[in-house]
């Protein structure tokens, strides 16, 4: 099998300037993709809603994973991307097709979660993370998807999560818009199966990237009173292959899944947790 099996293919991935999404674009690269990169910045307008979490990467870091997609032998654009805001998904959509060509594949990697019981949360809360976790998708879907079953190719990878199938006290809201994440690829993935475009979406546990880690010492400082590094390294050893998940892991799947071999594959959620359940 070909190691550039996507050369000629054009790949757009939210969330990819940093963790899972970054990962998964390199991932692209390596198979010969060009790729677009989309990411909530800084300095972006967008208002962070009280008890959120979420890891906003800087320009600077946009532009550093660039530059590695394009030191793989590819082409490459990056975006300022807020995937609550349809104008702005409709803006990287635009971006990627002018300056790359139509899109092949499409992996969603942006997400936030807010660690708070369901009587704590506020009507804000509660929607900021719907509308980035599940109405996210839902618009990134929508532009890529016409084209997609019009050129009978397209491969759409969803990040969801354990917690779409196993609840915790504290994380109501992702735990419910990851759920949603895998109810929608379902029905994409019916939606798109006569034309060939498959959907998938992969359900990490813990992953070691800014965001988990953030995560995770959110968890120990605020409801344990614990030291944040010691709770990860709890977890790591807690889990049954005693680590956390490796970026590059699900950038590994999210590939294969793009390869011809991978064309019955869809509609499945693909569960990347080291044996653990969360």
């Amino acid at each position: 099998m070909s190691e550039k099996f996507l050369k000629g293919r054009v790949a757009m991935v939210t969330g990819g300037a940093s963790g899972m999404g970054r990962a998964m674009a390199l991932a692209f690269a390596a198979a010969g993709a060009d790729v677009a990169i989309g990411s909530l910045l800084q300095a972006s307008k967008a208002q962070k809603a009280d008890g959120e979490l979420v890891n906003r990467p800087g320009a600077e870091e946009l532009e550093k994973t660039k530059k590695e997609i394009e030191a793989l032998g590819v082409k490459a654009v990056a975006v300022d991307l807020d995937v609550c805001d349809a104008d702005s998904v409709k803006n990287f959509y635009n971006v990627t097709t002018s300056e790359l060509g139509p899109v092949d594949i499409l992996a969603n990697a942006a997400g936030i979660t807010a660690e708070q019981t369901i009587v704590g949360h506020t009507e804000a809360l509660w929607h900021k993370v719907m509308d980035v976790n599940i109405n996210g998708v839902f618009r990134t879907i929508r532009e890529v998807l016409p084209g997609m079953i019009e050129r009978k190719w397209g491969r759409i990878i969803n990040i969801a999560s354990t917690a779409a199938s196993v609840g915790a006290p504290t994380s109501g809201a992702y735990c419910a818009s990851k759920a949603a994440v895998t109810g929608l690829t379902r029905a994409v993935a019916q939606e798109g199966a006569e034309a060939l475009v498959t959907c998938n979406s992969i359900s990490p546990g813990w992953v070691e990237t800014t965001f988990g880690r953030e995560w995770l010492s959110d968890i120990a400082e605020k409801q344990m009173h614990r030291e944040g590094n010691a709770y990860i390294e709890e977890q790591k050893a807690d889990n049954p292959q005693k680590r956390m998940i490796q970026p590059k892991e699900i950038g590994a799947l999210a590939a294969y899944l793009c390869r011809d071999e991978a064309i019955g594959v869809t509609g499945q959620d693909l569960t990347v947790s080291a044996g653990s359940l969360w």
